[in-house]
C-alpha cells in the first residue's frame, strides 16, 4: 500500500512534561512508611506529548508545539521530538513532572509540580506557526487547564489563528478545581473560533452544563464555529460525535485494558489523522478508537501503523438523523 499523500499538517500546542508511572497501588500507605510497586515508566508525557508519541507512530505529519525548562530532562524531552524542539523556547525553570500511581480497577493518581508548563505564552505559540495555514491544517490545543498563561490569553489565541486560516480543535482536559460557571464563561468565549471539541464524557457534561450527553453536546455547538463537531470519548463505550445535523458512533471492541493513561490523546492522533488525510468524520472516529484502544491494551504502549488503519474494518457504526 502506497501512502496517500496529503499537504495538510496538524500542530498539537500544550503541554508536554516528563511522566513517572508507578504500578500497582491499591492501599494508601500511612505517612513515613516507603511501599514497594511491582514496576515504572519514565516516558514523556502531558496531553500534547502522549497525542504526539502516537502521531509519531502513525507517521502523521506534525509538529508539536511547545515550551521547555532548563534542567536534567530538558535534553531529554527535546531528543525525543528533535523536528520540534529545535523552536522551543527556553525558561530558566524546572520541567513539568508528573508522577502518577495505578491502581488495580485501572484509576491513576497524578501529582504535578507546575514548571515550564504554566509559561508557555501565546508568543511562544504564535512564534512556532506559519502565518498562513495550508489547506487542511489544524491547530489541537490540549492541557488546557495546565498552560495558565497560555489559557488567559485563549479568546486571542483562537482569533489569531482563524485569522492565519487554520481550523481549530480544543481538548481541555478536567480543570484542576472542578466547573464552575465562571469557568464555563471563559471556555464559552472561546468557542465561536473553535470548530471541534473533543472531551471525555464527564468533561463534556461539566462544560456543557446539561443533564445528558446529547442536551451538552448540542448545547455547545449552538456557541461553536459553522460546522463545528463535538466529539465525547466514552471509554469503554467508544466514542460519539455531534453536528448541527447528524450523530455519528464508534462502539469500542472488547480488549484487556492493561494502562489507561493517555487513551483521549491517542484518540486525539488517530482522530485528527483521518482528518489530516482527508478521510470523513465516521473514518476519524473508527481511526481515534482503533488508536486509543490499542495504546491502553499494550505495555510496553504500541499503536496501530498507517497502513493499519488504512485497512477497513467490521466495528460496529451507527449514524442518527436529528
Amino acid at each position: 500500500m502506497i501512502k496517500p499523500d496529503t499537504s495538510a499538517r496538524l500542530y498539537v500546542v500544550g503541554n508536554i512534561n516528563v511522566d513517572l508511572i508507578m504500578s500497582t497501588l491499591d492501599v494508601w500507605p500511612q505517612k513515613g512508611t516507603e511501599a514497594m510497586l511491582e514496576s515504572s515508566s519514565l516516558r514523556p508525557g502531558g496531553s500534547a506529548g502522549n497525542c504526539a508519541l502516537a502521531l509519531d507512530a502513525l507517521e502523521t505529519p506534525y509538529r508539536l508545539v511547545a515550551n521547555q525548562g532548563n534542567d536534567q530532562f530538558t535534553p531529554w524531552l527535546a531528543q525525543l521530538f528533535a523536528d520540534s524542539a529545535a523552536q522551543w523556547p527556553q525558561y530558566a525553570c524546572e520541567t513539568s513532572l508528573t508522577f502518577g500511581v495505578t491502581h488495580s480497577d485501572h484509576e491513576r493518581t497524578f501529582f504535578s509540580n507546575q514548571g515550564h508548563i504554566v509559561r508557555l505564552s501565546l508568543d511562544d505559540v504564535l512564534n512556532q506557526l506559519p502565518a498562513q495555514a495550508q489547506r487542511g491544517d489544524w491547530v489541537l490545543l490540549c492541557g488546557t487547564f495546565l498552560c495558565t498563561a497560555l489559557f488567559a490569553v485563549y479568546p486571542s489565541l483562537l482569533k489569531a489563528l482563524k485569522n492565519r486560516g487554520y481550523q481549530v480543535g480544543i481538548d481541555s482536559g478536567w480543570p484542576p478545581a472542578g466547573w464552575s460557571e465562571s469557568l464555563r464563561q471563559q471556555i464559552y468565549a472561546c468557542l465561536p473560533d473553535c470548530d471541534a471539541l473533543l472531551l471525555n464524557e464527564v468533561e463534556t457534561l461539566g462544560l456543557g452544563g446539561r443533564d445528558t450527553l446529547p442536551e451538552s453536546a448540542h448545547h455547545l455547538l449552538t456557541l461553536m464555529a459553522k460546522n463545528a463537531v463535538v466529539v465525547a470519548k466514552c471509554g469503554p463505550d467508544g466514542a460519539t460525535l455531534w453536528t448541527a445535523e447528524q450523530t455519528l458512533h464508534t462502539a469500542a471492541e472488547a480488549i484487556e485494558v492493561v494502562d489507561t493513561i493517555g487513551a483521549g490523546d491517542s484518540f486525539n492522533a488517530g482522530y485528527f489523522s483521518a482528518l489530516i488525510y482527508g478521510q470523513s468524520l465516521q473514518t476519524a472516529l473508527d481511526w481515534g478508537v482503533r488508536v486509543a484502544s490499542a495504546a491502553i491494551s499494550s505495555s510496553p504502549r504500541r499503536y496501530p501503523d498507517w497502513q493499519t488503519l488504512f485497512t477497513p474494518t467490521q466495528r460496529v457504526t451507527k449514524q442518527e438523523q436529528q
